[in-house]
């Protein structure tokens, strides 16, 4: 077999040499080098076909791939990947696109601050689909003890405990009935063609697009974890996380159960979906109805207001608690948890001039119940509200539940989706229903309530 050679390629200006330096000559890049395989003629040749180049296709003549997918077994996980309710493809010209969950052949990418229980979910679902579980940070009796920690069941799953690539897919080439493949996780691979350590740009990107090759050829899907930074990105180059179809990401409060699901990339369902866990014990737990995580026992009490957030497509009821006191400190002041800073200064501010209310002599607290974070702006109504009832001392109306946006002139905005927020906050039994259709204006609001 003829040696694989290399070169180091600029990833800042596309300067090529033959040895690696840590400053590129070219554009005076510190650390922009990374090692890159040199691929003949042939061997390209070899690789996509007999005849050089690709012919093109007409879409009619293009025949319709049977996109039947494998159901993970966790109906959250399947809602975020793609669910039939959310997919845009004529289920009589595509057969079995009507089904949520794992598209055979494609590859996901799942990244996640450490400990947050990105094996443990995957372990699971490979639980319930049966497959291949290849770890390159655990021996497998330590992916055994994990396995019994999350009551995993299936017998017939197959763990490896390999960090070179070129064994991975081999070991994958001659296993049978694999339905799923899980690389836990791409940082760890290295592959012989080039000499750079594991976690390296070269090897990352290498490894990420060998493993991505087979799992097309053969249809398999694979799941990749990926570790993330301390800024929170996904660590390695930025090419990985074009390679793969879909990119989910799980976030989470190191000292709250909650687990979010997230996907930024996926090119056969939404990415507005979202799954909702709860870190336990014996492994991840949907949260089918997430109103018990997100709203507390206190009822009818002094700065305690119920919101309509979305997250995705899913309608999800918010406590919002606001604690309002003097201050004795010269500059008072403002912190928010589960929310936006700005937005809390820019609605504390909405509430003095609107309402004349002397908030600048007092301290402003704002938690969101449960650990979940409020990026949209159809909270306003509610925290200004919950501002409001804490300054005042006075409760809300039982059963009252407040969306909508707040201008810089105290007017209330419509927001997406109103109609679903207002039918979810009816059916868990909130009969005062404070929005956009009903009001004008937060004085208007206030002297309601």
């Amino acid at each position: 077999m003829a040696k694989v050679t290399t070169k180091y390629v600029c990833q800042q200006c596309g300067y090529e040499t033959a040895s690696w330096m840590g400053k590129c000559p070219n554009c005076q890049a510190w650390g922009s080098l990374v090692e890159t395989i040199v691929s003949s003629k042939i061997e390209e040749k070899g690789r996509y076909g007999e005849e050089a180049g690709a012919k093109p296709m007409r879409l009619s003549q293009i025949p319709a791939e049977n996109l039947k997918r494998i159901t993970t077994g966790i109906s959250e996980f399947d809602r975020v990947l793609g669910g039939p309710s959310r997919l845009r493809l004529n289920s009589a010209e595509c057969p079995g696109s009507g089904q949520a969950g794992i598209v055979p052949g494609s590859v996901t990418l799942l990244a996640g601050d450490p400990g947050i229980g990105k094996s443990t979910l995957l372990l699971q679902m490979v639980d319930k689909t049966g497959g291949f579980y290849i770890s390159g940070e655990e021996s497998v009796g330590q992916l055994k003890l994990r396995a019994q920690r999350v009551g995993v069941k299936n017998e017939n799953l197959c763990f490896l405990a390999e960090t070179n690539v070129e064994n991975i897919l081999l070991a994958l080439s001659q296993a049978k009935d694999i339905r799923v493949a899980v690389i836990d996780s791409i940082q760890t691979l290295y592959t012989e063609d080039l000499t750079g350590t594991p976690g390296s740009v070269g090897q990352v990107r290498e490894c990420a697009r060998k493993l991505l090759h087979f799992a097309k050829k053969d249809k398999i899907p694979m799941f990749l974890v990926g570790h993330v930074t301390k800024e929170g990105a996904i660590a390695g180059p930025m090419v990985l996380e074009h390679l793969v179809d879909t990119v989910l990401f799980m976030e989470g409060e190191r000292y709250q159960t909650l687990r979010i699901l997230r996907s930024f990339k996926n090119r056969f369902g939404p990415t507005d979906e979202v799954g909702l866990f709860r870190m336990e014990e014996g492994g991840m737990k949907e949260v089918m109805d997430p109103q018990d995580l997100f709203t507390s026992s206190t009822k009818n009490t002094p700065g305690s207001v119920a919101v309509v957030a979305m997250e995705g497509t899913r309608p999800i009821l918010v406590e919002v608690q606001s604690l309002v006191v003097p201050t004795k400190l010269p500059y008072p002041r403002r912190i928010g948890r589960g929310i936006d800073y700005n937005r809390l200064l820019v609605l504390v501010a909405v509430i003095e001039k609107t309402l004349r209310l002397p908030l600048g002599g007092f301290d402003v607290y704002v938690n969101v119940v449960g650990g979940i974070k409020i990026s949209e702006p159809a909270a306003d109504l509610g925290i200004a509200l919950s501002l409001t009832s804490s300054f005042k001392n006075k409760p809300l109306p039982p059963k009252t539940a407040a969306i909508g946006e707040l201008g810089l002139l105290g007017e209330i905005r419509k927001v997406a989706n109103l109609e679903k927020r207002i039918k979810e906050a009816k059916r868990l039994g909130f009969t005062n229903i404070l929005s956009p259709e009903n009001f004008s204006s937060l004085p208007q609001v206030v002297a309601k309530v």
